[in-house]
């Protein structure tokens, strides 16, 4: 699992991550940009050894510039990647300039190498205050990633059309590495505050992360360290903490650094050893630190769209058994139909009935005739929340398997999610079928999970039930192969064996498979249904995937065998 807390990018990160880009990007043509996320971009930019992506974020909690791998095309037709698509168009990547301590990367772009610049691409890394401004070769603001409005800052207001003003300087001075010991202490001690305190006050660019990685390669003792007063520390942890101090500067001089995971945060990009051969080693930290990024990240997401669609699936099931509940009430209600019959007969057997017995029995006669009337529609209803209870119990399943997908990469299952939560949109909030149906006209094609038999063919599982939908009743074709647990819910397996002779390890797989992608994987065997596609059959009116068949064998599978072929 990935760490809870996420280390921001600091000025030691960005310092590193420029030093790298420069040797790697400079010049470098623009290609292409998209914003994959509200506050993410992320541009391809041409090098002699090909196509290089960066990500430019200005996302409050992790702003960061980080080079990345290929990613999926999405978000090219976002208004901000149009207008820098527009705007950048065959324009070439000359200068990437960050001055002092400051967290601000400006990227000029020229039409050529050796020419003025045109473009300025600004990105701010300042926490809440992070933004990111496309300038014109007059610094005006073209575009930017977020308007700040005269009532949301009296400081620093700036829209499209504005000439662009920097940050406000930072509070305290910028580090110096000829300072001496006795100076650089008496500067911290000057206010009897806690030293963690007392760094981030006196100088620029000390990040608490930092602080951390200056008091000691330890967790706790950095921290105990930071907590006590500077009028608490010796002379011997004066002295040491200047010695990192000291280091630390010179990697920044000299652009040495060296990413490692270790130590009192979740990585480091300097060495405090000063002896360290790997201290020059700076091949792959903007990479490195993309992929650090990118896994925190799809982590925090993949959590929270759980707990979401945990909640909403939550939800859905109470509202469907109260109604379910309610309609069977309502049913068990009708059985007085006949006793209410019998009264009325009974009243008008009288020798002789008043004209308000009359009509008091010709009120019970319509009683019992609506109650018999609404038998029907009310056994409808209940039928209809029934189905949807199964719906919602085969997503709480596909939703526990993505959950325990370790063999997946995160990435994927972050995909799985959000097209399961798609398909929950569409079967359980919409309730008109002419949206449902356009929905899926305007969906992309299902892709389900395909893996290949030792015998060469292909098995295909449906991780939601629109992908059991497609590869079980869509795509099947006569000779394929349908597997599914028997007498519970879960994934759908067609093994496609109108491609070729299916062996009996190929069938043993795909029932694996089908106990491992069920409600019943925790058990040690499973029993699993295997029927030909043909005689497969859609239940009227039922949601999709929902299906009945004919003619089935019970093939009996281990779970177990289906999850380490998985993770092979």
């Amino acid at each position: 699992m990935a760490p809870a807390v996420l280390q921001a990018m600091d000025l030691s990160s960005l310092r590193a991550v420029l030093a790298e880009l420069r040797s790697e990007l400079l010049p470098s043509r623009f290609e292409k940009v998209q914003q994959p996320e509200p506050h993410t971009l992320q541009l391809g930019l041409r090098t002699l050894k090909g196509l290089v992506w960066l990500e430019f974020s200005w996302r409050a909690d992790c702003p960061r510039l980080v080079r990345i791998p290929p990613p999926s095309r999405l978000g090219s037709g976002s208004t901000l990647a149009q207008q820098l698509q527009h705007g950048l168009r065959q324009m070439a990547l000359i200068e990437l300039k960050q001055n002092g301590f400051e967290r601000v990367v400006e990227c000029g772009l020229a039409h050529r190498p050796g020419e003025p610049i045109q473009r300025t691409l600004v990105l701010e890394m300042m926490g809440r205050h992070s933004n990111l401004l496309l300038l014109d070769h007059q610094r005006q603001v073209i575009t930017l990633g977020r308007q700040v409005r005269s009532n949301q800052s009296r400081v620093r207001p700036i829209g499209t059309g504005d000439v662009y003003v920097s940050p406000p300087p930072m509070q305290g001075m910028e580090a110096n590495s000829k300072e001496s010991l006795n100076h650089w202490r008496e500067r911290l001690c000057l206010v009897p505050t806690k030293l963690r305190k007392a760094l981030q006050q006196c100088y620029q660019g000390i990040s608490p992360v930092l602080a951390l990685q200056l008091a000691d390669s330890d967790a706790q003792k950095a921290n105990s360290l930071l907590e006590l007063s500077v009028l608490e520390i010796t002379d011997k942890q004066w002295q040491r903490l200047y010695q990192r101090w000291s280091q630390w500067l010179l990697c920044l001089e000299e652009d040495r650094f060296s990413l490692a995971f270790d130590g009192p945060s979740p990585y480091r990009v300097w060495d405090w050893d000063t002896n360290s051969s790997t201290s020059a080693n700076t091949n792959g930290i903007s990479l490195a630190l993309g992929s650090y990024y990118r896994k925190h990240l799809d982590a925090q997401a993949l959590n929270q769209l759980a707990k979401d669609l945990q909640k909403r699936l939550l939800q859905s099931r109470q509202r469907e058994e109260q109604a379910l509940d309610e309609q069977q009430r309502r049913l068990n209600e009708t059985s007085s139909s006949s006793s209410f019959q019998q009264q009325a007969d009974s009243m008008l057997c009288l020798p002789s009935p008043s004209k308000d017995l009359i009509n008091q029995a010709q009120k019970l006669y319509r009683k019992a005739k609506r109650f018999r009337r609404s038998v029907p529609v009310l056994k409808e209803r209940l039928e209809h929340h029934q189905q949807r209870l199964l719906l919602i119990e085969g997503s709480e399943m596909f939703l526990e398997d993505l959950l325990a997908a370790n063999w997946e990469e995160q990435g994927e299952r972050l995909i799985r999610l959000r097209e399961l939560q798609q398909e929950l949109d569409d079967l359980l909030i919409s309730q008109s079928r002419n949206r449902q149906k356009r929905n899926r006209r305007n969906q992309q094609p299902p892709k389900p999970l395909e893996l290949t038999t030792p015998g060469g063919l292909v098995i295909q599982v449906g991780r939601n039930h629109l992908q059991n939908d497609w590869i079980s009743l869509r795509q099947a074709r006569p000779g394929d192969l349908w597997f599914h647990a028997q007498e519970c819910p879960g994934s759908h397996v067609v093994l496609k064996a109108s491609n070729g002779l299916a062996e009996e390890i190929d069938l043993q797989l795909a029932a694996d498979l089908a106990a491992h992608f069920s409600r019943a994987k925790g058990n040690h065997r499973v029993p699993v249904m295997m029927v030909p596609t043909s005689n497969l059959q859609r239940i009227p009116g039922a949601g999709p995937g929902t299906v009945r068949y004919r003619e089935g064998s019970v093939y009996w599978a281990e779970p177990e065998r289906g999850r380490k072929h998985l993770c092979t």
